[in-house]
């Protein structure tokens, strides 16, 4: 079959399985997330092996359009308001979260005899959180309350924490391989500086742009335009695109007129390249990965959620925040995916002596933490009873 119609009947039907999956979703209360990684999974190269072989080619396409889109609505939860009403809790759960969640997985790992320079970088990397899968869960229920919005702030900023940490992490590594750990300090500071000068340079004229054009199609043009625009030139400049498209977002949502309308356009679209995000996410999966590692594996995953659980409860408690807040927010942070993988992927390439056993746990951990995270995040809000009634 030609590439052209073999592209569109997949592209059809994998709209029309997510179709399925979020009405199977609402009756089952199962995060959709969750079902279409399994129906990704099922289609994918490990079992069924339905989807054409230049499938894998869309997906990092797919994956940086549909994280432009999450990047740019999470920023847009960081307005003035928002930050003075809910900015302590943000910064002192996210900061301690991070932290925790490395000193635990790196020391525990070192204890049952993992070489020290993979405990390190496993450390830099288990703080990495999904922001797609917790956005998503957050919209299928319907969340809303000073739960949701202290998570969605917790979301939008601690992935750069964890990048300026894990940075730091594989310079010191670099330097005791003899390797120039400048190099890696500078690269992380640019992947953290560099995309919030883009994002400002992008979000300022766009502010001023918004709401002088009619609602509408110009509106999603001008929306959409403006992310992936912003998404493509942080690429081309090796900088993080998801943290400079939240910074893009935020200065939308604190400069624009009529800020809302941008993101309205986003999120009345962005569910379609959602779908295919998951779906091929599903379908990278390989389940053989979890049985390799064993006990190895099954330390970065139980101290990973205990770093959690232990950073939301000391970040809160710091803060003086309520208990429904200080004891659910770990759960509801537990989903990790792309943004670790990219960081074990750049360990592989920067010290291979070490890079493949990284990207092993990194791999493995995804599997675990893409089917299970979204269903933690959405005990995670019905328990802190802020979950609409779903028809």
């Amino acid at each position: 079959m030609e590439t052209a119609p073999r592209l569109l009947i997949t592209i059809g039907g994998l709209l029309l399985v997510g179709l399925l999956a979020d009405v199977l979703a609402r009756r089952s209360r199962f995060p959709r997330v969750t079902l279409l990684i399994v129906v990704g999974f099922i289609v994918g190269p490990s079992v069924l092996a339905l989807l054409p072989d230049t499938a894998t080619n869309w997906f990092p396409l797919v994956a940086d359009m549909a994280l432009a889109m999450v990047g740019f609505l999470l920023g847009g939860q960081l307005t003035r308001k928002a930050l003075r009403e809910h900015g302590r809790p943000v910064m002192a759960i996210s900061i301690s979260v991070v932290l925790m969640t490395a000193i635990l997985v790196g020391l525990g790992l070192i204890v049952i005899g993992v070489s020290w320079p993979v405990a390190l970088i496993l450390a830099g990397i288990a703080p990495a959180t999904a922001p797609a899968a917790v956005a998503d869960v957050v919209y299928q229920s319907r969340a809303e309350g000073r739960f949701t919005r202290t998570l969605l702030g917790i979301v939008a900023v601690d992935d750069a924490w964890g990048l300026i940490l894990f940075s730091l992490l594989l310079a010191g590594l670099e330097i005791v391989n003899g390797i120039s750990g400048a190099d890696a300090i500078l690269h992380g500071m640019w992947e953290i500086g560099g995309a919030v000068l883009i994002g400002l340079a992008i979000g300022i004229p766009m502010s001023a742009l918004t709401g002088r054009i009619q609602p509408g199609e110009p509106t999603l043009a001008e929306a959409l335009g403006g992310v992936f625009l912003c998404a493509g030139i942080t690429l081309w400049f090796d900088a993080s695109f998801l943290t400079a498209s939240m910074v893009l977002g935020a200065t939308v949502a604190n400069l624009a007129r009529h800020h809302r309308r941008p993101f309205h356009a986003i999120e009345g679209i962005r569910w379609p390249f959602m779908i295919l995000f998951f779906v091929f996410a599903g379908a990278s999966l390989n389940v053989g990965s979890l049985s390799a590692l064993g006990g190895v594996l099954l330390v970065y995953v139980l101290l990973r959620i205990l770093g959690r659980l232990v950073g939301a409860e000391l970040g809160g408690r710091f803060v003086d925040e309520d208990r429904k807040t200080r004891h659910w927010m770990g759960i509801a942070l537990l989903p990790q995916a792309g943004v670790a993988l990219g960081m074990a992927l750049v360990v592989s390439e920067r010290i291979p002596e070490v890079g493949q056993e990284v990207l092993q746990v990194a791999i493995a951990a995804t599997v675990i933490f893409e089917l299970l995270g979204p269903i933690a995040t959405r005990i995670a809000l019905e328990r802190a009873g802020e979950c609409a009634e779903e028809g």
